[in-house]
């Protein structure tokens, strides 16, 4: 696995990363259907996005047909975790940001869910053709989704998270534009997945949850030292 290369500017920094992640939650669009979910553009600053996307974990990584669930691909999941936070300062810092309670307090002003007690897991997926996902809903120990997609080339901005229904029935596409992002907070009718279409080259995304203290594997965690 290599790592992103550390950034370290006088404009860059935990402020900073802090100041552009909270406006673009601030000014995320609310929908109501075919249920709640919030939409977001400018997610991440330009440092973030460029850590994330030279973040290359390996070939085993990447995921084609998992039979629609990534449960079968789970030797291979990438999360930020201690060890990539020791590497890579724009990681560090948007782990940092996510995790401080003021950003948490500004997920439950947007959202009304309450995270401030919840712990912060991070996944990097990629995807790549063949790869579809069945119709889930995140319930259980997930309290709020945040999927940003990542991906430039070809038809990418067809590759966002389908919002559907339980028969897997595509009710509406998040926008799979660069920087991107889609916010739902997990109940019984937030059902959502990827129905399978092309992909040509890699699907890159961040999942980012808030999950409750029922969650067992801890080495999924940005902060498992904070657990």
């Amino acid at each position: 696995m290599s790592f992103p290369s550390l950034i370290d500017t006088a404009q860059f920094s935990l402020e900073t990363v802090r100041a552009h992640i909270q406006h673009a939650l601030r000014k995320a669009k609310k929908e109501a259907a075919p249920y709640t979910h919030w939409l977001l553009e400018d997610v991440f600053p330009e440092e973030v996005c460029a850590a994330l996307t030279a973040w290359d974990p390996g070939k085993s990584a990447i995921a084609g047909d998992t039979q629609g669930r990534r449960e079968t691909h789970n030797a291979n999941r990438v999360f930020i975790n201690q060890a990539v936070r020791a590497h890579s300062k724009p990681l560090a810092y948007l782990a940092e940001v996510l995790d401080e309670a003021e950003t948490r307090a500004l997920f439950s002003s947007v959202t009304g869910s309450e995270v401030a007690d919840n712990w912060l897991r991070m996944e990097l997926c990629l995807d790549t053709d063949g790869f579809w996902l069945e119709p889930h809903t995140d319930i259980g120990a997930k309290k709020l989704t945040f999927l940003v997609s990542l991906s430039r080339g070809k038809g990418s901005e067809e590759w966002g998270t389908d919002i559907m229904n339980a028969e897997g029935q595509s009710l509406k596409r998040a926008s799979g534009k660069f920087n991107s992002g889609l916010i739902f907070i997990p109940a019984e009718d937030t059902w959502h997945g990827f129905a399978r279409r092309p992909i040509e080259g890699i699907r890159r995304t961040l999942i980012i949850n808030f999950v409750d203290k029922s969650w067992r594997a801890r080495h999924e965690l940005a902060f498992e030292e904070r657990a």
